[in-house]
């Protein structure tokens, strides 16, 4: 096309009489005006992609509230403001009508994804730069002693996540957003403690008596509102107040950590594409805290006052209906999951040590902050 338009010019011009020369260089003194930029533009800043596009038409954000066909935006839960996702590993999607609030919802599905790989592609931090934290959680969490509407906060959006298998209990997360209980909203008393606090990162507690526990620092105290280290001894680590990372503190499981968005725009570029279980993560969410607000040990923390059961349903690879002995199959397949699982921690943590050997200009934060007192 390019060559047909440029013999076309040509052809044109070699029927152009002498008169028209100076209409001619003209025309080449006016292009050449046109595109004389002020020296400022030289150092302007441009996103890649947009160099063509004048600065004002750039949307350089989006979120995830749907838009009406026709009419005047109806304001999707007006009272509580926040958006839901439901992420479908199992692909299945139209069995969830009989959930009143399932056509509120968003649905993604992908057949045996993780919410990691979902996190990944479906949450990039400029979508979800409208609302002010992430609630990134598992279908197999018992919410009936979260309750997320008791006290009044500031006008604070919420996107809530999770991942949601229709083999799952009834009784998880994914039934009980039917009656609001883990509707994470701008009443929510979780989120008023958590700014209080000034936490960055952080996860409700876990219910000892009914949760699988995984890391200590995940235990609920039934005495605290928040708490940010462990004393426990674990493997050979001494946990004290003098314990500066994890497992004893600056540490959120990755079953339900609740991000900022100022975090999840540092963690959302940690996880790593081709790495869907997230193992290693939470080892190095500390430098997500920090980066911009301080020292892990404070910005990093648990929430007792609001917590919640972890069922621990083998929902990937498994039977997760109920906990009964699955078949020979279904056993070789949850193997693999737990195989496939180590194997990416491993990779995760040789990646991050390499990229800190070869990253000249990378500087460890955490090593410039002293010991704080313990909480």
């Amino acid at each position: 096309m390019l060559f047909l338009l440029s013999a076309a010019f040509f052809i044109g011009s070699a029927f152009t009489i002498t008169d028209y020369k100076e209409r001619i260089l003209g025309w080449g003194s006016v292009l050449v005006s046109q595109y004389t930029r002020p020296m400022m533009c030289e150092t302007q800043c441009r996103a890649y992609g947009t160099e063509a596009l004048p600065k004002g038409i750039i949307s350089e954000t989006s979120n995830l509230e749907m838009r009406p066909l026709w009419g005047q935006q109806n304001k999707k839960f007006p009272e509580s403001d926040f958006v839901v996702m439901l992420f479908h590993y199992d692909g299945i999607v139209d069995q969830w009508k009989d959930f009143e609030w399932n056509d509120r919802a968003i649905h993604v599905a992908a057949v045996n994804q993780t919410k990691w790989w979902f996190a990944k592609r479906f949450l990039h931090p400029d979508i979800v730069s409208e609302y002010s934290y992430i609630f990134l959680w598992d279908e197999d969490l018992g919410v009936d002693h979260f309750d997320a509407k008791r006290y009044q906060t500031d006008n604070l959006a919420v996107v809530q996540l999770t991942w949601c298998n229709m083999a799952s209990p009834r009784a998880s997360i994914c039934e009980a957003m039917s009656a609001s209980r883990a509707t994470l909203s701008k009443k929510s008393k979780y989120l008023s403690i958590v700014k209080k606090e000034g936490l960055e990162i952080s996860q409700p507690a876990l219910d000892p008596e009914k949760s699988e526990l995984h890391h200590p620092i995940t235990r609920r105290d039934k005495d605290s509102t928040v708490h940010r280290r462990t004393y426990a001894v674990i493997g050979k680590t001494r946990c004290n107040e003098n314990s500066t990372g994890p497992p004893c503190t600056g540490f959120v499981e990755m079953m339900a950590p609740v991000f900022s968005i100022a975090s999840w725009r540092c963690a959302w570029h940690m996880v790593q594409s081709d790495l869907v279980y997230g193992w290693g993560l939470d080892f190095e969410l500390g430098y997500c805290a920090q980066a911009t607000f301080g020292d892990r040990t404070q910005k990093i923390g648990i929430v007792d006052a609001e917590y919640v059961v972890h069922n621990a349903l083998p929902t990937l690879g498994g039977v997760a209906a109920k906990k009964v002995q699955s078949s020979s199959n279904e056993t070789d397949v949850r193997s693999m999951v737990i195989k496939q699982s180590y194997a990416e921690l491993e990779t995760f943590k040789s990646r991050w040590r390499r990229a800190v050997k070869q990253d000249s200009c990378w500087f460890d934060r955490l090593q410039q902050y002293t010991k704080r007192s313990p909480r």
